[in-house]
């Protein structure tokens, strides 16, 4: 049904303008579907949760799980994948999907394409950027608990986190670790690693894409601590309808404030003594941004 309906939307004419839509970035099991969930709550949005179908169905190296195809994936999409093709399918496709939804704006909760984002950006040019993060303990905890409840065996291949027969565990060690020298020293080790370590490596990079993006693009992008926001939800709402431009909805604050709560379930990750430091510097780092005003970066000083 959703690769029918991408491709009638495909093929027709653009039937709704697509307006600063929105993406939900950074590592899964870190909070981004509860904060899909909240946004959807207003009025003036229509969620689209992991469309990762219609991507797929846009871009044929964008699947990094193995879903619906097993063609070469690559993590990093940029500004030159961003054909006039994809350019024009992305928009009959959001524009369509706003249209039918009967909401003027599009918010799209698929982490990973925070390695994507010079690709969303060649596509919409207004688009807004939220990076969720949390937690490193708590963040590999439930990547953990994911893959040890959901994970089965499906024609004699392992399907789990990490993809079809381990496909997003390989792409991710091939393509991103080696920008990461502190890693990439250590790649040799990447296939002892269980569940919490790939998770901590995931982290790990994830957090530092982000923290990128916020230093690149701090006018288009607003960091969204998850402990924090669990901690003032409805002042957390008001931040996001400003950022986001949208109109005050008491419906959306009421639903964020009763809501987003922090389980803050006690959780402890055992990591190899090579990867341990740089996950706590990767900790560190995170939470001096969180220290900056409105948690933000208002400078693009340190964007490469």
């Amino acid at each position: 049904m959703v690769f029918a309906l991408a491709r009638v939307l495909k093929r027709l004419p653009q039937l709704h303008h697509v307006r600063a839509p929105v993406f939900i970035l950074g590592t899964g099991r870190s909070g981004t579907t509860i904060l899909g969930i909240v946004l959807s709550m207003h009025r003036d949005v229509g969620f689209l949760n992991e469309p990762k179908a219609l991507w797929a169905r846009l871009h044929p190296g964008e699947d990094l799980i193995g879903s619906y195809n097993r063609n070469p994936a690559r993590y990093r999409l940029n500004s030159g994948d961003a054909t006039p093709a994809v350019i024009r399918g992305a928009h009959r496709v959001f524009g369509g999907y706003a249209r039918l939804g009967g909401a003027p704006r599009v918010v799209d909760k698929y982490p990973e394409m925070i390695f994507r984002t010079d690709f969303l950006r060649a596509i919409f040019p207004d688009a807004r950027f939220l990076f969720l993060s949390r937690g490193g303990l708590a963040t590999c905890g439930s990547i953990r608990h994911w893959s040890q409840r959901l994970g089965t065996e499906v024609d004699g291949e392992t399907h789990d986190w990490w993809g079809a027969d381990d496909r997003k565990w390989r792409l991710l060690v091939d393509q991103i670790v080696p920008e990461h020298p502190d890693l990439a020293i250590h790649s040799e080790k990447m296939a002892e690693l269980d569940h919490e370590g790939r998770a901590a490596v995931e982290w790990i990079v994830t957090m530092r894409e982000g923290l990128q993006l916020l230093a690149c693009d701090g006018q288009g992008t607003l960091h969204v601590p998850y402990e924090a926001m669990c901690a003032d939800p409805r002042g957390w709402a008001k931040r996001l309808q400003t950022f986001l431009e949208l109109p005050i909805d008491p419906v959306f604050e009421d639903f964020a404030a009763v809501t987003l709560a922090d389980p803050n379930r006690a959780t402890t990750v055992d990591l190899p003594d090579w990867l341990a430091p740089i996950f706590k510097a990767t900790e560190a780092a995170l939470a001096a941004s969180d220290a900056r005003r409105d948690g933000r970066y208002q400078t693009d000083g340190d964007c490469l």
